[in-house]
């Protein structure tokens, strides 16, 4: 590997060709994998401190990049978005996945979504990642240490994405997002714009259906990305909507905003509007929040293979 002589590459991640193995039907599944475990049609949250082995039997790519900081801006009070240009050409992703982000000197190994979309690393060789402030060192270094040109290595991996085909069946999509658990599936959302451009200008590529995103936060300060998620429902109207849901909004909300805001947490009454055989839904967020929203859709009667989920910690 490119950087096997700067960057520490801790045990999980060497000799990861029984990973590759066990994921080979990785390289053509039409939109995604279901995350952790389902036993019986339940969720069980399986709570490891470490992000290499909650995700030790996750997908990884082969190919470690490194990458130098490139963009740094303030998404939030707590929310860093970093815009990082990656060196190795062959370093790819799809929408809604995760990198290991490696830093000189620092033992722990990160693990952060991606949040710009795939057409950004292909056009510009560049990716972005919203990170939150925490005691957990990877994001302790983003937020303290962190600076213009400052150099780390990525490795994507993860089984959650939606990446349709030309020739798959149209589908429609419900992401449903809780915090920070919005950078996935922000990834996915700026995806489905791509594949709208497509269409519209050359008449080809895949034919997405409506996108209908849910976002939960503690107010609208947390709704990290809400004026670019507005613009892309007004760049795209009667394909792209969205609802801001607020759990504990002290201040007043601002006018622009105040038609898309619901108070409360994103209930079943949500939820059933956007039911139909060819939806798929896409959650991520705490795990408590993922475990409510799926039993709510297995109330509704949504079929399991249809739910995808990712659980951030």
């Amino acid at each position: 590997m490119v950087c096997a002589a700067i960057f520490a590459i801790p045990p999980l991640l060497r000799g990861t060709a029984g990973v590759i193995s066990i994921c080979s039907s990785f390289l053509r599944p039409k939109y995604a994998a279901l995350c952790y475990c389902t036993v019986n049609g339940k969720m069980k949250s399986r709570r490891k401190s470490d992000h290499l082995e909650r995700t030790a039997n996750d997908f990884r790519q082969e190919v470690i990049s490194k990458a130098k900081v490139c963009g740094i801006t303030s998404e939030s009070e707590t929310v860093k978005r970093l815009r990082l240009a990656v060196t190795e050409k062959e370093f790819t992703f799809k929408a809604g996945q995760w990198v290991d982000f490696f830093i000189p000197g620092v033992s722990v190994v990160g693990g952060f979504s991606i949040c710009s979309s795939p057409s950004l690393l292909e056009q510009k060789g560049e990716l972005e990642l919203a990170v939150q402030r925490t005691t957990h060192p990877p994001a302790h270094w983003v937020h303290t240490q962190c600076a213009l040109n400052s150099e780390v290595a990525l490795r994507v991996g993860g089984n959650f994405f939606f990446d349709p085909h030309p020739a798959d069946t149209p589908v429609d999509l419900v992401l449903i997002a809780g915090g920070v658990g919005i950078n996935p599936l922000f990834s996915i959302l700026l995806h489905v714009t791509d594949l709208h451009r497509k269409r519209e200008k050359e008449g080809t590529g895949y034919q997405i259906g409506m996108t209908h995103l849910l976002y939960s936060a503690k107010n609208t300060d947390d709704l990290l990305f809400r004026k670019h998620i507005l613009g892309l429902t007004n760049a795209f109207p009667g394909k792209i909507t969205c609802s801001f849901h607020v759990t504990q909004q002290n201040s007043e909300i601002c006018e622009n905003l105040q038609p898309y805001i619901k108070q409360g947490r994103i209930s079943g009454k949500d939820l059933e509007e956007y039911i139909s055989k060819k939806t798929l839904w896409y959650i991520c967020g705490p795990p408590p929040m993922i475990e409510s929203i799926s039993k709510l859709l297995e109330n509704l009667g949504v079929a399991q293979k249809s739910i995808f989920f990712e659980k951030w910690w």
